[in-house]
């Protein structure tokens, strides 16, 4: 597992928003109307993630009754057991979004016993402690073998990498519990704090070093803003309806077309794609077709879930974070 920031914590107010630093020099907000004693409590493991960091810092937005606190890997191991029970216990938690994971597919790859650790053993104790509690896990798309794609939730999983398995296996764990909720989700964008959570943070990393990037023009996902997938995290906990989503984009676009789209947005990237096709892939096994069908989670949220070419269509440069909702967005 990378190392993370430092904790990062959102107190509820007794009225009015106040926004505060983190050590990464992001900006978390919270806002509620009665005091954070009195709030519901809800925990954020991965916070230092991607996705983890969206979830909270857009929580005054999208969960402002909520007094939510994220946990990253510096603050709490969550490999560590009785450090983990005992803080699970102090922070009396009454929702755990489970975000943390090992999720590099070559790490995975390298190193199957840690893979196991973090990605299920992990998950299925965090399932036990929030046994009488809202438990959301974030597993993966990469639960499929990606042969046919456009996947429902009854479709059969059949994972080709280790990090499929060692997802697969954990939603197993989660889903005994009646009570708990997994969404897969399968490719994100978005503006990390520490710049490398993103594929596209990855991508223009790769382009300034001076290296071309191979984007397969044969390989398909559907990917989805994490301004997206937080926002309809959030309303998913608030319908109070558990069970097995998927999260992805309206709209399937190979590697290539992902590529091109990023183009008129980070200038960086220009001369440094070059097309390439999945039966020349060397390295991990990838599953060619991971788009997915979202009609179960759409039919619960306020909004629809966006194409990613429709998503940058419709941004603007002066949007302060591409891949974040602004306060009053639909």
């Amino acid at each position: 597992m990378r190392r993370e920031a430092s904790f990062v914590k959102r107190e509820a107010l007794e009225a009015g928003a106040k926004h505060e630093m983190s050590d990464s020099g992001t900006k978390y907000a919270s806002r509620t109307t009665f005091h954070a004693s009195e709030a519901p409590r809800a925990i954020i493991t991965g916070a230092a993630g991607l996705i983890g960091q969206y979830l909270v810092k857009t929580a005054f937005r999208w969960a402002p009754g909520w007094d939510v606190q994220g946990l990253s890997r510096t603050e709490l191991e969550l490999t560590d057991r009785l450090n983990l029970d005992a803080r699970f216990r102090a922070l009396k938690p009454n929702l755990l979004i489970h975000c943390a994971a090992l999720s590099r597919t070559k790490a995975c790859e390298q190193d199957p016993e840690q893979a196991h650790r973090v990605n299920v053993d992990v998950t299925a104790h965090l399932a036990q402690l929030s046994h009488d509690i809202p438990f959301v896990f974030l597993s993966s798309g990469e639960v499929f073998d990606g042969k046919t794609g456009w996947y429902s939730e009854a479709d059969n999983p059949n994972p080709i990498n280790v990090y499929g398995q060692t997802k697969l296996e954990a939603e197993r764990a989660v889903l005994q519990n009646p009570g708990h909720t997994v969404v897969r989700i399968v490719l994100t964008a978005g503006t990390s704090a520490m710049g490398d959570r993103s594929f596209v943070e990855d991508m223009c990393r790769v382009a300034t070093s001076g290296k071309d990037i191979t984007l397969y023009a044969d390989e398909f996902r559907c990917p989805l803003p994490a301004g997206v997938i937080a926002r309809a995290i959030w309303e998913l906990v608030n319908r109070k309806q558990p069970g097995l989503y998927h999260l992805g984009g309206s709209e399937r676009l190979s590697r290539w077309e992902i590529g091109e789209t990023l183009l008129p947005w980070y200038p960086e990237l220009k001369g440094r794609l070059v097309k390439g096709s999945a039966r020349n892939h060397v390295g991990s096994p990838r599953p060619a077709d991971l788009s997915l069908r979202c009609d179960k989670i759409q039919r619960l949220l306020s909004f629809p879930i966006p194409g990613f070419c429709e998503w940058l269509a419709g941004r603007s440069r002066r949007d302060a974070d591409l891949w974040d909702y602004l306060d009053g967005s639909t």
